[in-house]
């Protein structure tokens, strides 16, 4: 009896030693025997102890590898130092298992070939502005080489480009002359646009003052002419009232007799009598008259 308990105990602990209980984003790779069996994906599973065998554990989640900077050199035979960013992803474990030894490494150094390929085609200017154009480029490449590895290249990206030193000086001094070009571009841009805007500024003045000394000399003269009308409407309408009143002649001899009594009492040494001083007795009797008239 105590024989066929042990036998039991061993078997059931065999049996609960072969449960495996897969986690979310991984993959075992089961070997039996030494050969492929299968391959357990999330959730509860059964490996038969000593027969079975986990050959590798791999993880589902897209994978972020930095590698260490590549020297490459331009078609213009400029030297560089490039790193680049992976993004890759497993996507067949068993490929990933059994296609390439140390896949890692594997990824680095085509990484490196391709780069080296695509940056000789390029010279130092073209590869300082062409990076979308190179991450294309061997996403694509790196994408088509790692499918028989089980592998999914996602994005590839370039870090850093670093040139020698001294083109990276040079390529200072240039940046620094451009920037200083510009701003003397815009600098004089700037004056050119202000010295229109004063001119414009000036001619506009010069207009107004124009316009407003015609408009002045132009009321000036309507007011003279106006004045001019007044005086004349004033004169016909003072003889219009005399020719009413028919005092023409008397006005005009009275008129005689005031500048008489003017020169009289002046300075002059002859006096001249106008021949009809004998009527001015008339033209008394005429004032007189049309006063009582009037009143």
């Amino acid at each position: 009896m105590e024989f066929g308990l042990i036998i039991i105990m061993i078997i059931l602990v065999v049996l609960v030693l072969g449960i495996k209980i897969i986690p979310q984003s991984k993959a075992y790779v089961v070997e039996r025997l030494g050969s492929y069996d299968r391959t357990m994906q999330t959730g509860p599973h059964y490996k038969v102890p000593i027969i079975d065998r986990i050959a590798n554990v791999v993880t589902l989640k897209e994978i972020v590898k930095d590698f260490d900077p590549q020297p490459v050199i331009t078609k213009d035979n400029v030297t560089m130092q490039i790193d680049t960013v992976v993004y890759y992803q497993i996507t067949d474990p068993k490929l990933y298992t059994y296609g390439v030894e140390n896949p890692i490494s594997a990824i680095e150094n085509l990484t490196a070939t391709t780069l080296r390929n695509i940056i000789g085609e390029l010279e130092l200017d073209e590869t300082l502005t062409s990076r979308d154009i190179i991450n294309s480029k061997m996403r694509s490449i790196l994408d088509e080489a790692t499918d028989p590895w089980g592998i999914k290249v996602n994005r590839v990206e370039v870090k850093n480009i670093l040139p020698p030193k001294d083109i990276q000086e040079a390529m200072e001094k240039q940046m620094r002359a451009e920037r200083e070009r510009r701003e003397s571009i815009l600098k004089a841009e700037g004056e050119k646009k202000a010295a229109i805007l004063l001119a414009e500024g000036e001619k506009e003045s010069m207009i107004l003052k124009a316009d407003a000394k015609r408009e002045a000399q132009i009321r000036e003269a309507e007011g003279e002419a106006e004045a001019i009308i007044k005086i004349q409407e004033a004169t016909a309408q003072g003889l219009k009232i005399l020719k009413e009143v028919k005092l023409d002649d008397a006005v005009l001899k009275l008129k005689s007799y005031e500048a008489l009594v003017d020169v009289a009492h002046g300075n002059a040494t002859k006096i001249i009598v106008p021949s009809d001083l004998q009527n001015l007795t008339t033209i008394g009797t005429v004032l007189n008259e049309t006063i009582h008239k009037e009143k």
